[in-house]
C-alpha cells in the first residue's frame, strides 16, 4: 500500500488511483529561458523516484511534463540576444534533456508545449466566459476569483488574508487585484513574434491556464497526481485548480505532491535571486551520479541546503557503495542459478515499504548501506548462489528503484594492467614500499585500487 502526503488534505493518504493499476501524473516543467539548475534537478529527480516506485509496484503510468515555451522572461531574453524566441527556447530545451539524461531521469510519455495548444487554450477560456466566471477588459481576459467559492482551498489561504504584492498581478482594470490573467493582450513590440489571433484580439495565454489545458487534454479532467516545487502551490497550482474545476465541475487532482526547495544559506535557490548553480557547471566538477545521490539524501518534502561539503560527502559515500559493488561483480559468475534467501527477501520488502511510505529516499538509502555491509562481510566466504542474489538485489535497490547508475567492469589499458600486476607481485613479496609507490602512480592516472581479501586487486575510475 502506497501512502502519499497530499498537500490538499495536509496529511498522508492511501493511494487509490481512478483506474486500477494505472497512474496519471502531471509535473510542471521548465520555462526554457536559461540553463537548468540544481533546484530544477531536485524536482525532476523527486518525481523520477515516484515514477520508478509506481512502476516497481506494478503500475502503468502516463507521465506528462510540459515546457512553458511562451513567457515574459523568454520574450525579454530573446530581445536582449536579438534572436527568435523559438531559437532561444530550443537551446534551453536541448540543455534540459542533456542534463537530465546525465541524471538518469526517465523520460515522460509526452512533453507538450504551450505554443502547440493555443486553439485548446482559447476554447477553454471561451467556456469560462460562457459560464460567466471570466471577463474581458480591453483585450485582456481575467478569471473572476470571487465567482469560485472555494478559492484558496489548496494553499489554505483566504482572500481576506492575502496581501496585494508578490506573485499577484496588479491592474487597475481588474474587478479584483486577485483576479488572474487567462489571456494577455499583445504589446506592440510582441505582435509579430509571440501573439495569436483570438476572440479578444491578438495576444497570448496567461501562465496558469497553460498547465490546466495541457493536463486536461492529455490526461483528462481529473488526474491522479499533480506536482512540482513547493513554490508553485500559490498562486500557480491554486489558480490551475480554480479554473479547471470551474470549467468541468469535477475534482481536478486527487493527490498534490510538492517538493521542498534547494536552498543556499537557507534561502531558496532561484534565477530571480541569482543564487543558482546550473547543472552544466556543477557537472564540470561532480559526476552526475554524485549529484543524484546528493538529491536523495533528504526526504523530498524537506528543504535541501546546497553546499560543496554536502556534495563531497555524497561523493565519498557513493565511492564506498561502488567499491562494494565492484568487489562483488568481479566474483560473481554469469549464468549462476538464482535461489531465494529469506533474510534478503525481508530486507527487500523493508526497502520497498520505505518507498511505499511517501517515497522516503532518505531512509531507503540506509537499506542500501545495510546491504553494502552484508556484501562486504560475506565476500570472502559466501557461495556463488548467495553472491548472485546479493548482486541482483543491490542492482534492484540502487539502479532500478533509486536510479543511480552502478559502475561496470572496465577494460583496463595494458599499461595500467601491467602496473597492477607489478603491484600485486610487490604485495605478494611484502614489498610494501614498492606497492604504495605503484598505487600512487595508478591514482595519478585517475584510477583507484581496490584490494580484495583473496589478494586480487581491481582498478576503478575515480568519480
Amino acid at each position: 500500500m502506497i501512502k502519499i502526503y497530499n498537500t490538499f488534505s495536509n496529511k498522508k493518504e492511501e493511494f487509490k488511483p481512478q483506474k486500477e493499476d494505472f497512474v496519471s501524473m502531471y509535473v510542471c516543467g521548465i520555462t526554457p529561458y536559461d540553463y537548468i539548475h540544481l533546484g530544477h534537478a531536485r524536482v525532476y529527480v523527486v518525481f523520477d523516484i515516484i515514477k520508478r516506485h509506481f512502476l516497481k509496484r506494478g503500475y502503468k503510468i502516463n507521465h506528462i511534463q510540459n515546457f512553458t515555451d511562451i513567457d515574459d522572461k523568454i520574450i525579454k531574453k530573446s530581445q536582449e540576444k536579438n534572436i527568435k524566441p523559438s531559437e532561444l527556447i530550443q537551446t534551453y530545451i536541448d540543455d534540459y534533456f542533456i542534463q537530465t539524461d546525465k541524471l538518469n531521469i526517465l523520460k515522460a510519455n509526452k512533453y507538450p508545449r504551450v505554443t502547440q495548444m493555443i486553439p485548446e487554450i482559447i476554447n477553454f477560456i471561451k467556456i469560462l466566459m460562457n459560464k460567466n466566471i471570466a471577463y474581458e477588459v480591453d483585450g485582456d481576459v481575467y478569471f473572476d476569483v470571487a465567482k469560485f467559492k472555494d478559492y484558496g482551498k489548496l494553499s489554505r489561504r483566504k482572500l481576506s488574508d492575502l496581501k496585494i504584492g508578490a506573485r499577484v498581478d496588479i491592474c487597475d482594470n481588474k474587478k479584483s487585484a486577485f483576479d488572474f490573467t487567462l489571456w494577455k493582450k499583445a504589446k506592440e513590440n510582441e505582435i509579430l513574434k509571440v501573439s495569436w489571433e483570438s476572440p479578444w484580439g491578438k495576444g497570448r495565454p496567461g501562465w496558469h491556464i497553460e498547465c490546466s489545458v495541457m493536463s486536461s487534454e492529455l490526461l483528462g479532467d481529473t488526474i491522479d497526481i499533480h506536482g512540482g516545487g513547493y513554490d508553485l502551490i500559490f498562486p500557480h497550482h491554486e489558480n490551475e485548480l480554480a479554473q479547471s474545476e470551474a470549467k468541468t465541475g469535477k475534482q481536478f487532482v486527487k493527490y498534490w505532491i510538492h517538493n521542498g526547495f534547494v536552498t543556499v544559506n537557507k534561502e531558496k535557490m532561484s534565477k530571480s535571486l541569482n543564487n543558482f548553480f546550473t547543472l552544466k557547471v556543477i557537472f564540470e566538477k561532480y559526476n552526475p551520479r554524485v549529484v543524484r545521490y546528493y538529491l536523495l539524501t533528504q526526504h523530498y518534502s524537506n528543504p535541501l541546503d546546497f553546499s560543496e561539503n554536502g556534495l563531497e560527502l555524497a561523493k565519498s559515500t557513493l565511492e564506498r557503495i561502488d567499491d562494494a559493488y565492484l568487489r562483488l561483480i568481479f566474483l560473481v559468475k554469469d549464468n549462476v542459478k538464482e535461489i531465494t534467501y529469506e533474510d534478503l527477501l525481508k530486507l527487500q520488502e523493508k526497502f520497498l515499504q520505505t518507498l511505499d511510505d511517501d517515497f522516503n529516499s532518505e531512509r531507503a538509502l540506509s537499506y542500501i548501506h545495510e546491504l553494502k555491509n552484508i556484501i562486504l562481510n560475506e565476500l570472502s566466504h559466501a557461495n556463488a548462489l548467495r553472491l548472485t542474489q546479493l548482486k541482483k538485489l543491490f542492482e534492484d535497490f540502487v539502479e532500478t528503484s533509486l536510479g543511480i547508475v552502478l559502475p561496470k567492469k572496465q577494460n583496463i589499458a595494458q599499461n595500467l594492467q601491467d602496473l597492477l600486476n607489478r603491484r600485486n607481485e610487490a604485495r605478494k613479496n611484502k614489498n610494501w614500499l614498492e606497492s604504495d609507490k605503484i598505487r600512487k602512480s595508478i591514482e595519478e592516472k585517475g584510477y583507484k585500487v581496490i584490494d580484495n581479501k583473496n589478494n586480487s586487486s581491481i582498478l576503478v575510475k575515480k568519480l
